[in-house]
């Protein structure tokens, strides 16, 4: 009986130490890390680059509580551009807390 409460014990350890270093905070990205990521991307381009930038993001913890509005509209209003000309995007991801922002360019 003893020998079967280790065996429990270190599953039970083994599996908290996984889903810690596993990338618990679920974001979208290009290309992923188990414990930290920081990468941009891009999701549309114009024929150029605008002269503004706003910004928008979205965080997650743990991968179970997310809130924050990424989306191009609010990322757009922030950086009070009417003419978007590319969007891109950044993630960043440090063992439990997922970030995903929306970045727009245009005028």
């Amino acid at each position: 009986m003893r020998r079967r409460t280790v065996r429990l014990l270190l599953g039970i350890a083994c599996a908290a130490v996984l889903a810690a270093t596993m990338g618990c905070a679920a974001v979208v990205s290009p290309a992923g890390g188990g414990l930290w990521m920081d990468v941009h991307g891009p999701l549309q381009a114009g024929d150029r680059v605008g002269s503004k930038e706003g910004r928008a993001c979205a965080k997650s913890i743990l991968g179970l509580i997310a809130s924050g509005d990424a989306s191009i509209k609010a990322a757009a209003a922030a950086g009070g551009i009417t003419k978007i000309e590319s969007v891109d995007h950044h993630t960043v991801h440090k063992i439990f807390v997922g970030e995903f922002c929306t970045i727009v360019r245009g005028s």
